[in-house]
């Protein structure tokens, strides 16, 4: 296990300095040193403070030792300071990361545990009237743009009911939940019939295996094959899809942050590109790409604790 781990590691090595590379002439070396520090000074800025910033982040040296002091930098977590704030990526990202777990982990956990028991149901009850009905939910469920939960929920149980606010967050101890409530709702509800369809499928073909009609035929209750076997059996394939969505649980979900104007991550992303604050952007793709290698390790080493036959060689 240990010598996969090593390995997996040192695959993302090449991975992140391609990222890395990719992410510098994009952002860097395709453009001129007079156009970037006009993004980051002001397009109306002296020449002399044009200038001074070229000099300071060492836009006249040749574009090889750019690109070595941008990998040296990023690679020890030195992403700069905002072009906008002038604030520190690090201290920003640090301040962001907050409020994106506050929402994205109670709504990824309620939204995993609701998908897996309506699953489980669907199946208990397949090709039933309850089944074929929650499927056609689930159908429409997917079709609805997130941003239309988003407005619904604001406009109706926002504005008109006047449960919780519109948008907005502060820290208030307890009182950060009424901050929080929505998203969390819109981010449970969002994935729903996705994930919902998603689960059925992989317990409907686990049902159709041997093991679980000698168990039925056991006489063992279905209630218990479906939670005992069935998704025990079926993990691999949750696995797959539920540690797929750990990156986002950090970088934040972009639409829920923005239309809520909760200070996450998702939101320093967004503001970030609309204004073209460029180190907050590129700190942002950087570590994107850390956390879904990381997820993909993490999904590898899961594997082989779900079933033993799976051997990491």
């Amino acid at each position: 296990m240990l010598n996969h781990i090593i390995r997996r590691l040192l695959y993302a090595v090449p991975i992140l300095f391609g990222v890395m590379i990719l992410t510098f002439v994009l952002f860097r070396g395709l453009q001129s040193a007079q156009f970037i520090a006009s993004q980051a000074v002001g397009a109306k800025a002296p020449q002399a403070a044009k200038e001074e910033f070229i000099k300071k982040e060492g836009l006249d040296k040749p574009l090889p030792e750019q690109l070595a002091r941008f990998v040296g930098r990023t690679m020890q977590f030195e992403f700069g300071e905002s072009w906008k704030s002038k604030r520190d990526v690090g201290e920003i990202f640090t301040q962001g990361v907050g409020p994106t777990l506050l929402i994205t982990i109670p709504g990824f956990i309620a939204g995993i545990i609701a998908a897996l028991a309506l699953a489980l149901y669907q199946v208990f009850v397949r090709n039933s009237l309850a089944d074929r009905s929650i499927t056609l939910v689930c159908v429409a469920m997917m079709s609805i743009p997130t941003v239309v939960y988003i407005i619904f929920c604001q406009a109706v149980v926002a504005l008109q009911l006047n449960y919780f606010p519109a948008s907005g967050f502060e820290w208030r101890g307890l009182e950060t939940a009424k901050f929080v409530v929505l998203p969390i709702l819109i981010m449970a509800i969002v994935n729903l019939g996705y994930d919902g369809r998603m689960f059925r499928a992989v317990f409907l073909e686990e049902v159709q295996q041997d093991y679980v009609r000698t168990a039925m035929a056991k006489g063992v209750p279905g209630a218990v094959v479906l939670a005992k076997h069935v998704l025990k059996n079926g993990s691999i394939a949750l696995i797959t899809l539920v540690v797929g969505q750990l990156p986002s649980l950090i970088m934040g979900s972009l639409l829920i942050e923005s239309f809520f104007g909760i200070p996450g991550m998702g939101n320093v992303l967004v503001l970030a590109i609309q204004q073209g604050d460029q180190p907050v952007v590129m700190a942002s793709v950087y570590l994107g790409a850390l956390l879904y290698i990381f997820a993909l390790t993490l999904t590898d080493i899961l594997y082989a604790a779900a079933d033993p036959r799976i051997r990491l060689s």
